[in-house]
C-alpha cells in the first residue's frame, strides 16, 4: 500500500477531486498555504495499492497544471521596511508536488 500526497494549487484542487471521486479514489484534503507566494494550496492524502500508483500520478497530472503569474513579493521579517522595493515579478504557479510513501500498516476502526 502507497500513500500519495500532493500539494497543489487551490485552483486546480477542484477539478483534481473530480477526476479522483471519478475514477473511484477516495482522498483528504487539507488547506495548505505555500511558504514563497503565501497562497492558498491543497494537500491531498490519497491512500492506495502499490498498482495504482501510476494511475493516480496521471490524473494529478491531467488536472494540475503549471502556469506564469505576476507577483508582489511580501516585505521579508526582519528587514528594514525602507530597503525593501515590492517589483512585481513573474513566477510559475500551479503544477503538484507528488510524494509517494510507503505505508507499513493501515488500521480502519
Amino acid at each position: 500500500m502507497k500513500m500519495v500526497i500532493a500539494v497543489v494549487q487551490d485552483k486546480d484542487s477542484g477539478r483534481l477531486s473530480q477526476l479522483l471521486v471519478k475514477k473511484g479514489f477516495r482522498a483528504t484534503k487539507l488547506a495548505s498555504t505555500g511558504g514563497f507566494l503565501r497562497a492558498g494550496n491543497t494537500t491531498f492524502l490519497i491512500g492506495t495499492a502499490d498498482e495504482n500508483v501510476p494511475e493516480v500520478i496521471e490524473l494529478i497530472r491531467q488536472s494540475c497544471k503549471s502556469r506564469q503569474q505576476m507577483v508582489t513579493p511580501v516585505s521579508p521579517l526582519g528587514s528594514a521596511v525602507d530597503s525593501f522595493l515590492p517589483y512585481p515579478l513573474e513566477v510559475q504557479v500551479g503544477g503538484a508536488a507528488v510524494f509517494v510513501l510507503d505505508v507499513e500498516q493501515f488500521h480502519s476502526f
